[in-house]
């Protein structure tokens, strides 16, 4: 057996889980402020006159509102000057105070009124003729609001949501660096627990079970993959069933301060043969090819490039072709698992400090298995660095 696999007991590892004593701090005010003024800044070069937040990652990262999007619209307007406008329905105004970080105006709407009517008396109030718009805005509640305001230019508003979001402050990587901190923690005991006929299931209780030990709220997402169901990215429907000789993959992450961790392992069960030796260290190789493209001015798609380079010098590929890479390297990470940019080709977003992204270029040998070891970085001025130490090797995953 591999060094750092088997040998205990899901009971045995709890145990030994205390609640993270190195926490990071919390967001401030004086932050939440100083992205409004960048948000102001972009507005201003894009030429809107006003910024429509709907609830999700967006209003959390300006408001500190960490409300998830329904068909009821809470919204924040934010004008060039002068205080943010909250919508929010009446029934929900002491919750939303007991949130809210930020100074603004509360305008409430009864349940049988129309919130849009409220955006469309407020846009008229700011004299706004051109509204940018959260491009994770539903487009029933946009197009609501276009026929309560058909004077009022809707744009897409990317260039200033995700001109504020896409660069992490010295407070969030922070945050990110502890819940990275805390999945590789689970990552290393959930090898541990490991034995001959284990169930997925198990395994994916487990690693909940010690998010929440460790002080997350459990788990953001887990896929536990043995044997075959490994050769296909997010797993196979049903039970898996652990035996001697498969391929484990593992790929989870928790939230902490709203701040997500996404961390994939690769190790087999048992003694690997040649052809998983021969796969995970090439996913090794181009996993530090990635890393070492990473640098201030370097556009996003050349990273992917730099790890399928690697792949196709091997034979595979090439492009998304199997045996080879079927997904793009690497995401934007921070509030949201998946946000721009992307580590993809098409994407010449420019690479700038403090951009964070996974990085884990997934080798798939069809129908047999699949290698995906993920770690995250943050591009400084010099280069990258990683949150999380990538994984050794093949027989001591966790080193």
């Amino acid at each position: 057996m591999m060094r750092g696999i088997s040998g205990s007991t899901a009971a045995a590892e709890l145990e030994g889980l205390r609640p993270w004593a190195d926490q990071a701090g919390p967001i401030s005010v004086r932050e939440r402020e100083r992205r409004i003024e960048q948000a102001r800044r972009l507005m201003a070069a894009s030429g809107a006159d006003a910024l429509l937040i709907g609830a999700g990652a967006s209003l959390r990262y300006f408001a500190g509102v960490p409300w998830g999007a329904s068909e009821r619209l809470v919204a924040m307007l934010l004008p060039r000057a002068g205080d943010p406008i909250m919508i929010c329905p009446n029934f929900e105004l002491g919750t939303l105070e007991a949130d809210l970080v930020v100074p603004a105006d509360i305008r409430l709407w009864e349940e049988d009124e129309s919130p849009s009517a409220l955006v469309a008396d407020a846009l008229r109030e700011l004299g706004a003729a051109t509204l940018a718009v959260d491009p994770a805005m539903a487009f029933l509640l946009v197009d609501r609001i276009r026929k309560a305001a058909p004077g009022v230019a809707l744009v897409d508003g990317p260039a200033i949501v995700d001109g504020c979001r896409m660069v992490k402050s010295p407070a969030e990587l922070a945050l990110m660096r502890q819940a990275k901190a805390m999945t590789l923690e689970v990552q290393r005991r959930a090898a541990l627990i490991l034995r001959e006929g284990i169930t997925a299931t198990e395994v994916r209780r487990f690693i909940d079970e010690a998010h929440r030990a460790l002080g997350a709220s459990g788990s953001s997402f887990c896929i536990v993959q043995f044997g075959r169901s490994t050769a296909f990215p997010h797993g196979l429907p049903g039970e898996s069933v652990l035996h001697e000789g498969d391929m484990v993959l593992i790929d989870t992450g928790c939230l902490v301060e709203g701040y997500h961790s996404d961390i994939t392992r690769s190790y087999v069960f048992g003694a690997a043969d040649d052809e998983q030796r021969g796969i995970w260290s090439l996913e090794q190789e181009a996993q530090q090819a990635a890393f070492d493209a990473a640098r201030p001015g370097v556009p996003c798609e050349d990273v992917d490039a730099a790890a399928r380079r690697v792949l196709e010098r091997a034979g595979l590929g090439p492009g998304y072709r199997l045996p080879g890479l079927p997904h793009r390297t690497g995401h934007g990470i921070g509030l949201s698992i998946h946000e721009p940019a992307y580590l993809v080709k098409g994407d010449r977003t420019p690479l700038a400090p403090g951009m964070c992204f996974s990085n884990e270029p997934m080798i798939v040998v069809p129908d047999r298995f699949g290698i995906r070891l993920e770690d995250h970085f943050h591009v400084t001025e010099e280069g990258a660095a990683w949150f999380t130490e990538p994984s050794p090797s093949i027989d001591a995953p966790f080193g």
